[in-house]
């Protein structure tokens, strides 16, 4: 449950439970973000439980981190494993070889390092994830997840070269670098490496691979070396999300971010100014507490001065446990008012986006289609999602290729096109 990070986790938890033969279990990667992540997380719980009752359930992730009493007291719970724990084999060995179950949960702040990568995972052939980092020393207000994942720690740069290795060997065309905090890597590793050096490093020793996509990042975090890479490597994907958050100045400040208004948009001119295809996404939180009209409308004008095509919007939750819960809160209903606002505008610019992008064509990485499928699909560099017709070829159905499209038109969410050739990268 919740972000990309816990997918990655889930996916190596998943190999190690197999090996340790671990068998008629569900294993719940719980999300803390908000309340309301926790509370669906035990209903999902719940939800298990009734639906198959026969299957032991075990909670780790970061709910269960922050407080993992709780969840011992859940009578469909049968173990709770900590967020450090998780990635261990050991922890799974006990669980699945020698029939412990175990529900301790180490303190998340003593840890200094992260545990050395066990098993890669096949993640398919058009794109897989890869962490390079996890945790954050920074203390934004509204958030809670620096407690239930702890300090910054980043994978050394010759561990994510050989898993990217094993991943490119094995067919996948795009690797996605993915973290909690990414463009904070490299501080705790010997000679204090930066994320532009991770990324060089990795494009040099992986020659192969030939999409490199980053995840969220932030532009107040990112080294020149980086900032030169992604406006000339070709081989970076022409698409940056952004954590902006907000795009007022004062809630900002209240959320202890490290950018301002006016840095943001001098960030995403520069690298438009280098590498105009480039496609920006945000995530965007409105209703955060003293929020007043004038500065939502920040917010809202931040999508234009930024060139925004792809927002994540988040109506503010208070989140029990952070300084912003004991702020003065905002009207429930004015923040999804102004949620459903923000969300019409970036709709608005999305579709600009793709108005510009029609009549061009593209390279577009294929996806899994549906077996009856007569239209295949995928994305563009920038992140532009694509349908289009493979004119009878079902070799152009299958995930993992790249295809030539001719981009004819779009319905403000999806790119439509036609089929030019395959394409050999």
């Amino acid at each position: 449950m919740g972000c990309r990070l816990n997918g990655y986790e889930s996916d190596k938890m998943s190999a190690m439970a197999r090996t340790a033969g671990l068998h008629d279990a569900v294993i719940i990667n719980s999300c803390a973000v908000t309340n309301e992540a926790v509370r669906q997380t035990r209903q999902k719980i719940r939800q298990l439980k009734k639906s198959a009752p026969g299957k032991e359930i075990i909670v780790t992730g970061c709910a269960a981190q922050i407080d993992p009493d709780s969840f011992r007291k859940m009578p469909e719970v049968g173990a709770v494993v900590g967020n450090a724990e998780k990635m261990k084999a050991a922890t799974w060995k006990r669980i699945g070889v020698h029939g412990e179950r175990p529900s301790t949960v180490s303190e998340i702040m003593a840890e200094t390092m992260l545990p050395p990568i066990t098993t890669t995972a096949s993640q398919g052939r058009t794109r897989a994830y890869v962490q390079i980092q996890n945790g954050c020393d920074h203390r934004c207000t509204f958030c809670i997840i620096p407690y239930g994942r702890g300090n910054s720690r980043s994978v050394p740069i010759d561990d994510v070269i050989s898993e990217v290795h094993g991943l490119v060997e094995a067919g996948t065309k795009e690797i996605v670098l993915t973290g909690v905090d990414i463009t904070s890597y490299g501080p705790d590793l010997p000679g204090e490496p930066t994320l532009g050096m991770l990324v060089a490093r990795l494009l040099a020793a992986v020659p192969d691979l030939p999409r490199l996509r980053l995840s969220s990042i932030d532009g107040a975090e990112i080294d020149e070396h980086l900032f030169q890479l992604v406006t000339t490597e070709q081989r970076i994907t022409p698409y940056l999300h952004l954590s902006l958050q907000s795009g007022d100045d004062m809630i900002l400040k209240r959320m202890k971010r490290r950018h301002t208004r006016a840095q943001a948009i001098a960030f995403c001119q520069r690298v438009k100014t280098l590498r105009p295809e480039v496609a920006f996404g945000a995530d965007i939180i409105t209703g955060f507490p003293t929020e007043t009209e004038d500065m939502f409308e920040n917010s809202v004008s931040l999508v234009e001065a930024c060139d925004l095509s792809y927002l994540h919007v988040f109506p503010y939750s208070a989140r029990t446990g952070t300084p912003a819960a004991r702020m003065p809160q905002i009207d429930r209903q004015v923040i999804k008012d102004r949620a459903r606002k923000l969300r019409q505008t970036g709709d608005m610019a999305l579709s600009r986006q793709l108005d510009r992008l029609t009549g061009k064509t593209g390279l577009v990485l294929t996806e899994k289609t549906a077996a009856d499928a007569q239209q295949g699909r995928g994305r563009l560099g920038n992140f532009a999602e694509v349908s289009f017709d493979s004119k009878g070829d079902p070799g152009l159905l299958e995930a993992g290729q790249f295809v030539h499209v001719h981009l004819t038109a779009h319905d403000g969410r999806t790119l439509q096109g036609v089929s030019v050739e395959k394409a050999e990268l």
